[in-house]
């Protein structure tokens, strides 16, 4: 009898302008860069082998750019928008340091923005939604949500999502090892590196 438990096929979108520089980018809707739109494109034959049962991406322009370059048709969810950084949208950690030594998003509050709590919740609810669907599904968003959907997937806190570094246009997947939730492959470029 075939498995028919959902897998996660997660897509972190390709490079933006504020990827690059690395600016906090949560909300601000900000378009894919040139190489960026050339990154999604190469990934397309690797995410061309899965038969996705599912295809869900943030409503933000730079993941549904991606999902629609790399041939597919999400439906939107608002649960995998990027995290809310308040008062930080926009800038680096480095800049934010200057006034805050060690401040790290993972560690400190976000002021006008998501606790991480929160953005656990967000990522609690979407695993819930997940599991009553099956087969492979893909979902297509932004670094930090999806850092933490990892974590959460397997059982860590949200600040967990810490340890999982994530770059452009990369595939991670979640499964299954037997009866257990688990990362199949993490933040793989698929050869365009």
């Amino acid at each position: 009898m075939a498995d028919t438990r959902p897998e996660l096929v997660l897509i972190r979108h390709g490079e933006t302008e504020w990827s690059k520089s690395r600016h906090h980018t949560g909300r601000t809707d900000i378009p894919l860069t040139e190489h960026g739109r050339q990154q999604a494109v190469h990934i397309a034959d690797a995410i061309g082998t899965f038969d996705f049962t599912h295809v869900f991406a943030s409503p933000l322009t730079r993941a549904w750019e991606t999902a629609e370059l790399i041939g597919l048709e999400p439906t939107a969810d608002d649960n995998l928008l990027e995290w809310d950084y308040g008062k930080y949208e926009g800038t680096t950690t480095a800049e934010t340091r200057k006034e805050i030594p060690g401040w790290s998003v993972w560690t400190h509050p976000i002021i006008d923005g998501e606790s991480i709590e929160d953005v656990g919740l967000r990522t609690d609810a979407l695993i819930e939604r997940m599991l009553g669907l099956e087969g492979p599904i893909s979902l297509v968003a932004h670094a930090h949500i999806l850092r933490i959907l990892g974590a959460r997937w397997i059982g860590l806190p949200p600040v967990e999502g810490r340890r999982f570094t994530l770059d452009t246009t990369t595939i991670s997947i979640l499964g299954w090892e037997r009866e257990n939730r688990a990362m199949l492959r993490w933040n793989d470029p698929c050869g365009w590196g």
